[in-house]
């Protein structure tokens, strides 16, 4: 009996999560699972705040793009589908927490550098992911890589 069905793996855009994609990738195979990757773009308007008075249209999509460019580079190197690809757009925690609700998802992957960075998915994300789950939250933990030799 595997005891996940369906992995849902969030991960940001830095070099990290190829980690935390790959711990990810092993999980399912291991347990036969469904994979199911997701990168959730933030509004700018929430990073920079409302009252900036250019239009934040072009950059957005701009940065859309490029996040659905790597995400698909990724998924590519672990032989994933596109259908189980998703680019979306809003707040983190919400975004990944209704994906893993309306997909039956049983395990959510991410990534956890124990600090606050700015990168996307990290640092407070994962923290905020954990809370409202509906399912086992497993946070990867990246950066620092402990020498031990």
């Amino acid at each position: 009996m595997s005891l996940y069905k369906h992995i849902l793996v969030a991960i940001d855009l830095s070099d990290e999560a190829d980690d935390v994609l790959e711990k990810a990738r092993f999980l399912a195979e291991t347990n036969s699972a469904r994979l199911t990757l997701v990168h959730v773009v933030e509004p700018l308007s929430v990073a920079y705040g409302s009252d900036i008075p250019l239009d934040l249209t072009t950059l957005q999509d701009e940065i859309t793009q490029q996040a659905r460019d790597r995400i698909s580079s990724l998924a590519e190197s672990i032989h994933l589908d596109k259908g189980e690809q998703h680019v979306v757009y809003g707040r983190p925690e919400r975004e990944v927490h209704r994906i893993a609700e309306e997909s039956d998802v049983d395990l959510i992957v991410v990534g956890s550098h124990g600090r606050h960075g700015l990168a996307l998915i990290l640092g407070s994300t994962s923290t905020s992911i954990l809370h409202g789950a509906c399912c086992d939250v497993l946070a990867v933990r990246v950066g620092k890589k402990n020498n031990h030799h």
